[in-house]
């Protein structure tokens, strides 16, 4: 027991929070490109796979030209060509989004651990950290929030700025609309179609981004298969949230945490030292079946504001066609 509360002590040190701020970009970039796309009414399901060849083709874009900058664009390219297959399949050939998502995750996946083999134990250059000055001298939340760098950063901005584009704009308004309402939508002029081909571009183009932030940032190097299963748990986070961003980027940053915990156990439980850095997949899986468990649904229709915290129903139309009659 003492193990236990000793490992929990530890969750709230200053260095060990700064940890999970910074090992949370590459997942806060990816949620928030599912998050995007699906409430645009696509469901993406390559993710894990995509997330992954995008890795591998920032990796080898920054490696083979000394540039960390040159790795998240090609990586963002590997995203949108992903979705949008996912897209066009959907759309234009009138194939299901959940089994041309799941054949592409196989396929990218296949083809990042053939193309990268190459590649396993090679460094690239990193992304340099960047202190914020004056703001990183500022007791914990300097170290937690301004002591990173700019790929850190601009994940947190993605979060704010994906929130604000959904919920305080027309073009939001709009891509809400295409996500619930694709019919109401096309009768007051808005193109369905051709915006759930952008969202689901710019959607990808995160996930990329995502996929290379592991590679060139949180885990630098290039190993088998270095983002393995993240892309599930995004897409479990992306439902866990309610489909909004910022519960989402809550759901990032509650792994990231019990991520660090299971890491903070293995000292004080070394026979389970193989099992504990599994804790957060089941853990999610979990959080993911009591949101959607329907008695703590009924109990929270009955406090309205509550549940609006809480849970988000799905867009209307998500991961079905829109056809112009």
């Amino acid at each position: 027991m003492s193990g236990f509360l000793t490992a929990l002590g530890e969750m709230f040190d200053t260095a060990t929070i700064a940890s999970i701020v910074a090992g949370a970009s590459g997942l806060l970039f990816a949620t928030m490109g599912e998050t995007i796309s699906e409430k645009a009414g696509v469901i993406n399901l390559s993710v894990d796979g995509s997330m992954m060849l995008a890795a591998l083709a920032g990796f080898v874009a920054a490696f083979h030209t000394g540039n960390v900058w040159i790795g998240f664009p090609a990586a963002a390219a590997v995203g949108v060509a992903a979705a949008l297959v996912v897209a066009f399949g959907n759309i234009k050939l009138s194939l299901n989004q959940v089994a041309i998502g799941f054949v592409l995750f196989a396929l990218c996946t296949a083809l990042s651990r053939f193309l990268g083999s190459g590649y396993v134990g090679r460094q690239p250059v990193a992304v340099p950290a960047w202190d914020i000055p004056a703001l990183s001298s500022i007791p914990f939340f300097g170290p937690v929030l301004f002591s990173h760098n700019l790929i850190v950063y601009l994940s947190m901005v993605t979060v704010l700025v994906t929130y604000w584009f959904i919920y305080r704009t027309r073009a939001g308004l709009a891509l809400q609309g295409v996500g619930e309402r694709p019919e109401a939508a096309h009768s007051r002029g808005i193109p369905v179609n051709k915006l759930r081909y952008l969202y689901t571009a710019i959607g990808g183009a995160l996930i990329g981004v995502g996929g290379a932030a592991f590679t060139l940032d949180v885990k630098v190097g290039w190993s088998d298969r270095p983002t393995l299963n993240f892309g599930w748990i995004v897409l479990a986070i992306v439902i866990f949230g309610g489909w909004h961003p910022l519960r989402a980027a809550f759901g990032v940053l509650l792994f990231g945490a019990l991520q660090a915990f299971a890491l903070n156990l293995q000292p004080e439980f070394p026979t389970f030292s193989q099992v504990l850095p599994s804790i957060p997949f089941p853990a999610m899986i979990l959080a993911l079946v009591v949101v959607n468990w329907k008695t703590l649904l009924d109990w929270l229709d009955r406090y309205p504001w509550l549940r609006s915290i809480l849970r988000s129903d799905p867009p209307t139309a998500i991961g079905t066609r829109f056809e112009v009659s």
